[in-house]
């Protein structure tokens, strides 16, 4: 039962990271090549009836995450407690930035308004992506100082930094030089991803230069992803094991470089939708190889004192898990007629709706 509840995550997270991703990037894209306030109407149009619906998702992983792995979520909102009260606040930046800016029409008003939700999408973005880092890169379980446990087996704290900034350290931060590398991936794929999906919902001036600015940074992004993979060694000695065990498992890093490739043909596609489809294969791929890639962990143990945390010893009893599966599929079909629903109403080009206008 555990295992369900696991893949539920998983596939919340993922839709998570696709559906609030491309508002992430849009708010990139605005904060950098938003020059004009027609460009800046076209970008917040295109995000404007969806934005805060794709935010519900990271409310419901949390809920999810209580209720089947309760282990796992205390250890986590515990350890990464300072990180995940910054991630609040960016999140309400964001949501002030785009709904106080049309509340009073002046150049400064407008300019604090347009910074503080371009900045706080950039944050978001590298600090979701360094969080992927900490997960990947696992942390200090128990607290372990010279061998010895300080604290229970489960429990950890993590400053920002350490004064090493390093991912060997036996004092780990939240943010070293290999958390702050997948940061910087999430950066540059959710820019291309926000650009994408510009594209697919605006006929903006903009959009030709954004197909330009996907083509260029589509060859940082492989660039970093490639160093990524070199220096995982770094970190796991064997990075590659389950893949190996289970070669089924390549069909998923298959699909992330499929993405990839893909997005060098976005100035020659047809459908609009084509660029944010591709971007999209990057995203779920580069995710779902990641997860596979610690699997059955869940939060690794950097010492060999306390065990990581994994599917079976983090999980809620059956029962409960068993009785959750019944009112999970009735929230699933309310979920998907809503989905339906909102993005029937708000399909087609967005560039008429006016978001924002008071």
């Amino acid at each position: 039962m555990e295992y369900f509840w696991y893949i539920v995550i998983v596939i919340m997270l993922a839709t998570y990271v696709v559906l609030d991703g491309y508002d992430f990037g849009a708010g990139i894209i605005h904060l950098f090549f938003g020059k004009t306030e027609k460009d800046k109407k076209a970008i917040t149009n295109a995000i404007g009836p969806f934005w805060d619906a794709n935010e519900v998702w990271l409310i419901a992983v949390g809920g999810v995450l209580f209720f089947a792995f309760p282990t796992l979520y205390a250890s986590s909102f515990s350890g990464f407690y300072l990180p995940l009260i910054m991630v609040l606040w960016l999140l309400i930046f964001r949501a002030v930035g785009l709904e106080l800016r049309g509340q009073v029409h002046h150049p400064m008003w407008e300019s604090i308004w347009d910074k503080a939700f371009g900045i706080a999408s950039l944050l978001l973005a590298l600090f979701f992506g360094v969080a992927l880092g900490n997960v990947v890169r696992g942390v200090n379980l128990g607290m372990v100082e010279n061998g010895v446990s300080t604290v229970e087996a489960h429990y950890f704290f993590l400053p920002l930094w350490n004064p090493e900034f390093s991912p060997t350290s036996e004092n780990l931060g939240v943010i070293d030089w290999f958390t702050l590398l997948l940061g910087i991936i999430s950066v540059v794929a959710l820019t291309i991803h926000g650009a994408n999906w510009i594209i697919y919902k605006t006929n903006a001036d903009i959009n030709e230069k954004l197909k330009t600015v996907v083509f260029k940074l589509n060859f940082a992004l492989l660039a970093l992803v490639v160093i990524s993979l070199l220096v995982w060694h770094i970190i796991e000695a064997n990075p590659f094991h389950n893949f190996i065990q289970y070669p089924f498992l390549w069909i998923l890093p298959l699909i992330t470089f499929t993405g990839i490739f893909g997005l060098f043909k976005v100035k020659s596609f047809k459908k609009h939708g084509m660029g944010f489809l591709f971007s999209t294969l990057f995203l779920v791929g580069g995710l779902a190889s990641t997860v596979a890639s610690i699997f059955p962990k869940l939060l690794p143990s950097t010492n060999t004192i306390n065990p990581s945390l994994t599917i079976e010893n983090v999980a809620a009893h059956e029962y409960g898990l068993a009785t959750g599966m019944k009112w999970f599929f009735i929230a699933l079909v309310l979920v998907i007629i809503y989905m339906i629903v909102q993005y029937k109403v708000f399909r087609g080009k967005m560039d008429d709706v006016g978001y924002g206008d008071h």
